[in-house]
């Protein structure tokens, strides 16, 4: 069982962390997927600290920062969507999308509503044009940070139902599902517009901390007392 939410935590707590862990003996492995440092003991995990994206761990989890680091974030909800190209922690360009995709009475995603209905009036196949535009506007965008930069890694928060349209669109994404270099956003998207992008990025800068039930009795002193608020994590 998980004790909560990630909690922010410092780089010092961090370290603290790592110590503690070393002198319990306890195994340490980094999850490249979920850019994860993962603490166990011999029955199951105890912590797991999402890392920021700029850094990367060695095998004792200590952390060194990527010189060159170049990140491509898209978030995607149903009629909307935001792109950001970051280098170095420096935001270059942004973009929000929109398109007509909800009906107005039900409130219901039109790619939503033909997977459940089957329907195709004329109001439908303009709001299924526009999603497919949307997706396209998407990908083009992130295709020009592609053949632009360098980008080191790609983010991504977007529901699985979306997944079709966004990788089997005319224009498809830089990266495959499977990329090496793509990991999901850990952090709910509510509403992907500037705003979030930028709250998102700042979240995707710093140390969280997640603990389960055995974890809680270790490392519990450890965790913050910041209920997880972004403005006081490490600058990266």
């Amino acid at each position: 069982m998980i004790s909560g939410n990630p909690k922010s935590i410092t780089l010092e707590k961090y370290q603290v962390i790592l110590e503690v862990s070393e002198k319990k003996g306890l195994q340490g492995v980094f999850d490249k997927a979920k850019h994860q440092w993962i603490i166990s003991d011999s029955d199951s995990w105890l912590a797991k600290i999402s890392l920021p994206w700029n850094v990367v761990p060695n095998d004792s989890g200590l952390l060194s920062v990527k010189d060159d680091f170049h990140l491509g974030l898209v978030m995607i909800r149903a009629g909307i969507a935001v792109t950001g190209y970051f280098h170095n922690g420096v935001m270059l360009d942004h973009k929000v999308f929109r398109a007509y995709m909800v009906r107005q009475k039900q409130g219901k995603s039109q790619i939503k509503y033909l997977k459940t209905k089957g329907k195709s009036r004329a109001g439908s196949r303009m709001r299924l044009g526009e999603s497919e535009q949307f997706f396209v506007e998407i990908n083009e965008r992130l295709r020009q940070y592609e053949g632009n930069f360098p980008i080191t890694t790609w983010g991504i928060s977007c529901g699985k139902t979306l997944w079709p349209y966004f990788f089997g669109s005319d224009t498809p994404p830089p990266f495959s599902k499977n990329a090496e270099n793509l990991i999901s956003i850990p952090f709910h998207v509510q509403q992907p517009d500037f705003e979030t992008l930028q709250a998102i990025h700042r979240k995707l800068n710093g140390i969280h901390l997640t603990l389960s039930e055995r974890g809680l009795e270790i490392f519990g002193s450890m965790e913050a007392d910041t209920s997880g608020r972004v403005d006081e994590e490490e600058d990266w």
